[in-house]
């Protein structure tokens, strides 16, 4: 076939199968050829593009490029053999470089071009975007987010069936992908943690912990702005969710622009450590919503099974009222009757019951507080991040497991979608505003914070 001869006569495969890899060339013979060789090979390729469309996609890339560089270096020098007066520049050869193509690299011959002025070499702009526009970074770190094993990276980009040529020193060895995975996750990573976020009108933020071994904890933080929007704001390490992680967190947002004097609901899991770091930090009255999904399971979960409908039903009654007081005094009768059946229940009930009741007291309508009243949003994004580091089988050190929460905090933040009560929230914004007016009924937290 034209395609299979067109492969041989410009060494695209290797149908012999060569054994000895020291023998293999680095350089695509494609990349070697001259245009006129490239002109017929992509003329010959364009009959038989539904063979391999990859193949004659390189093909008639590399003659694309070729004439391009032909056309930079006799801008810069005239035509080759030739004395150009008015050129600034004069040729000085050929040299090989490689370029990024479908997740890895192929090597091309161009023209080199000194200065007369200075003897320097002269850059052809078609040569530095194509060198600087091959993706090699975000093909890697797309593919290992993915779950793309670094090991498959190349059949990943490279169909072996597709003729597209894949040899040594192609950057899709696994320790290539690697590298290239960890210098593009490091720096996305500082460039996260450095970035502004006083331009945000953030009304709730959530944070929560994710365990990556038995001694190693990222915390992590999402807010949601005034429109709906969510956004992940941060991540540190510790080794547990102790107040000082906890504080190494609230103190990166704040250095970042987030200004502690403004009035905003954090939402957490019922953590004291999370609520007195916070308490700490943006104020002893600040409002705290602790999540009823984790509250209702940890009682529950200590409960007999056959009290579980009926305990359930009493709390999610209690929760939906719109009046406090109401609420709070269900919640009360709950917990007596549960003291003969189980007291270490009927405490934990009662612990924590402001908490537990902030979003009814704040006025909000029953659906955004739904949507509020638990750490939904940053446990899904906690679902993402375990999906993204699932083939992680060893940590080395707290700095790798740092970059992969991030990619993934960063990943999961492509799915969010807008808060479902999203347009309930000026009424949230106007309930934050009015909280720590004088004479404004709040939740009053002095004496549990000190």
């Amino acid at each position: 076939m034209a395609l299979l001869s067109l492969s041989r006569r410009l060494g695209v495969s290797n149908p012999n199968g060569e054994s000895n890899t020291m023998k293999r060339p680095i350089t695509s013979p494609l990349a070697l050829a001259s245009t006129a060789e490239l002109t017929t090979a992509v003329e010959e390729a364009r009959d038989e593009v539904g063979a391999s469309f990859e193949r004659f996609c390189l093909i008639a890339g590399l003659a694309s490029l070729t004439q391009m560089l032909e056309e930079d270096a006799a801008s810069l020098a005239g035509a080759p053999h030739a004395r150009a007066a008015d050129k600034p520049g004069y040729r000085w050869g050929r040299t090989r470089g490689p370029v990024g193509f479908h997740g890895g690299k192929v090597e091309v011959e161009r023209p080199r071009v000194r200065s007369k002025a200075t003897g320097k070499e002269l850059p052809l702009p078609s040569w530095k975007e194509a060198a600087e526009a091959g993706w090699l970074e975000q093909w890697a770190m797309n593919l290992m987010l993915m779950n793309v094993a670094t090991r498959k990276v190349g059949r990943a980009v490279r169909l072996p069936e597709a003729g597209v040529p894949a040899e040594a020193g192609s950057g899709l060895s696994k320790s290539a992908v690697s590298r290239r995975f960890k210098a593009l996750t490091q720096a996305r990573l500082e460039e996260w943690m450095a970035s502004d976020l006083s331009a945000l009108d953030l009304l709730v933020i959530q944070i929560d912990g994710l365990h990556i071994d038995d001694n190693l904890l990222m915390l992590g933080a999402v807010g949601v702005d005034a429109d709906g929007r969510k956004h992940p704001l941060g991540v540190v390490e510790g080794a547990t969710e102790n107040a000082a992680t906890v504080q190494a967190l609230l103190d990166n947002l704040i250095d970042r622009g987030l200004d502690p004097a403004v009035c905003r609901l954090f939402i957490v899991d019922g953590a004291k450590a999370l609520t007195k770091a916070i308490r700490r930090t943006f104020g002893a009255d600040i409002p705290i919503q602790r999540c009823q999904i984790h509250k209702a399971r940890n009682i529950t979960d200590r409960l007999d099974p056959k009290l579980h409908a009926a305990v359930r039903r009493a709390l999610r009654q209690a929760w939906e009222l719109n009046d406090a007081d109401k609420a709070e005094r269900l919640l009360r009768n709950l917990a007596r009757r549960m003291e003969l059946e189980a007291p270490g229940v009927s405490k934990s009930i009662l612990e924590g019951l402001d908490e537990i009741l902030t979003v009814i007291r704040l006025g909000l309508p029953l659906e955004l507080r739904r949507s509020l009243a638990s750490t939904n949003i940053i446990e899904s994004m906690n679902a993402v991040i375990r999906q993204v580091c699932r083939n992680v089988k060893r940590w080395r050190d707290a700095k790798m497991a740092l970059r992969w929460t991030a990619s993934g905090m960063l990943e999961a933040a492509k799915g969010f979608r807008r808060l479902k009560a999203h347009k309930q929230l000026p009424v949230l914004k106007a309930a934050l505003l009015k909280y720590r007016e004088p004479g404004a009924t709040g939740v009053d937290q002095t004496a549990e914070a000190a």
